[in-house]
């Protein structure tokens, strides 16, 4: 599952690779058993300039092609949610947009707040991933790989030399996914896997990835070199066991469980083998997979104010960073607290708005799981990016939620188990 933002539809890896990731800082290993390792979070400064990077390309398309009026209005609208001169500013954004202008200086990190460190090889290659709970395979470009980025753009992306391991085996089978913008190409190899110092897997079959183009420039401006999936087996691409999977198998972790505690405003920690006590308070409560592919629940209801979506589904995704839900009842959430809807697909509102903003309610197994209203916004220099977006997965979940929603709770993934547990964090 992918989102291209300019199109609002696609598969919801693009998006978690566009829109999420985990950052590895640092880990230990404690006498426990677990092995947690530190999530660096990217700032909310940093993910409203992507928005604002993202709202210029989409004007700029729009001049190109003549865009009818109504786009140009809608445009404007949404300029003029965030500025104390919206005619200025809009005027001003054009002119970015046109070329005329370099005034607006915009950080593209493919609105990824999380990211992280994997090794690969002996001896280990360092690779910034994404721990994405939403897919099932592990890859990276290799060397030579095309569109993987440039040394001049977060001094470039790292690549995998497979003629620099002792632990390569050579596999071959081809490797393509298809995104919404494109395809990204590679092929299969086997290798050494380390998380954390701690955790080797043996003979992991990976992707090797030799064309990225599929990403588009997202990936390209991204802080992330590839993906690592914590998903089933069911996702998975060519018959590969997922890391997870084999760190279970090979008894380098002691229990078939990982949990994430995602800081607010501050770093977080992912904890490989169980789940660390000292994060949260009170009990943990269980919620059975309703199928083991993505992390997918059941959901009983999802609502705001008066309204409300009946049963439905969704999955816990940790590399999504908003929250995303049908674009039918998004629209009406939207609406009914005065966001806008913008030339991209996506929602801002009216910073002044957010303190009177309604609570967000997911009830799931007959439990109310809220996300409170001054925390379904986004807000820096001035913007505030709605954290709900529209998506229409046909086949798939209908609801995601995202980093938005497991900020809110310590989140526990109990792969053996095949269940999610909540708990109140105290972090």
């Amino acid at each position: 599952l992918k989102i291209n933002i300019l199109n609002t539809i696609t598969t919801t890896m693009l998006f978690r690779s566009i829109v999420l990731a985990l950052s590895l800082a640092s880990a230990q290993a404690a006498d426990d058993g677990l092995v947690r390792m530190k999530l660096k979070k990217r700032s909310a400064h940093e993910m409203v300039a992507d928005h604002l990077k993202r709202e210029n390309d989409a004007l700029r398309l729009a001049l190109e092609n003549g865009s009818a009026p109504e786009v140009m209005d809608m445009a404007k609208k949404s300029v003029m949610l965030r500025g104390s001169n919206p005619e200025e500013d809009f005027e001003e954004q054009v002119q970015v947009a046109e070329g005329a202008s370099e005034n607006i200086i915009i950080k593209d990190y493919s609105n990824a707040q999380y990211y992280g460190e994997v090794m690969i090889g002996t001896p280990p290659q360092k690779f910034t991933v994404i721990f994405d709970t939403g897919s099932s395979n592990l890859w990276v470009p290799k060397t030579k790989c095309k569109n993987c980025g440039y040394w001049f753009i977060h001094g470039g992306k790292s690549k995998y030399d497979e003629s620099k391991s002792s632990s390569f085996k050579k596999d071959g089978s081809d490797f393509k996914i298809q995104y919404g913008s494109g395809s990204v190409k590679g092929f299969f190899s086997r290798d050494e896997i380390t998380l954390a110092k701690d955790i080797v897997v043996k003979d992991q079959k990976f992707a090797e990835v030799a064309n990225a183009g599929g990403l588009g420039v997202g990936y390209v401006m991204g802080q992330f070199d590839g993906i690592l999936g914590l998903g089933f087996e069911k996702l998975s691409l060519g018959g590969a066991n997922t890391v997870f999977k084999n760190a279970i198998d090979q008894k380098v972790v002691s229990q078939p469980v990982f949990s994430f505690a995602l800081g607010d405003n501050k770093d977080g920690e992912l904890t490989l083998g169980g789940y660390d006590d000292s994060k949260f308070k009170g009990e943990i409560t269980w919620v059975n997979l309703s199928e083991a592919s993505y992390w997918l629940i059941d959901i009983d209801d999802v609502s705001v104010g008066r309204i409300s979506s009946g049963k439905t589904n969704g999955i816990v995704d940790s590399g999504t960073s908003l929250i995303t839900g049908p674009s039918t009842e998004i629209a009406k959430i939207a609406h009914s607290v005065g966001a806008t809807h913008n030339i991209m697909g996506e929602y801002t509102i009216d910073c002044a708005k957010v303190p009177t903003l309604s609570d967000l309610e997911f009830t799931i197994n007959k439990k109310v799981y809220k996300v409170p209203g001054k925390d379904l916004v986004i807000q820096a220099s001035g913007t505030c990016l709605f954290a709900l977006m529209g998506m229409d997965i046909p086949t798939g979940p209908k609801w995601i939620l995202g980093d938005v929603f497991m900020r809110q709770y310590y989140s526990i993934f109990d792969y053996g188990n095949e269940r999610v547990g909540f708990a109140e964090p105290n972090y």
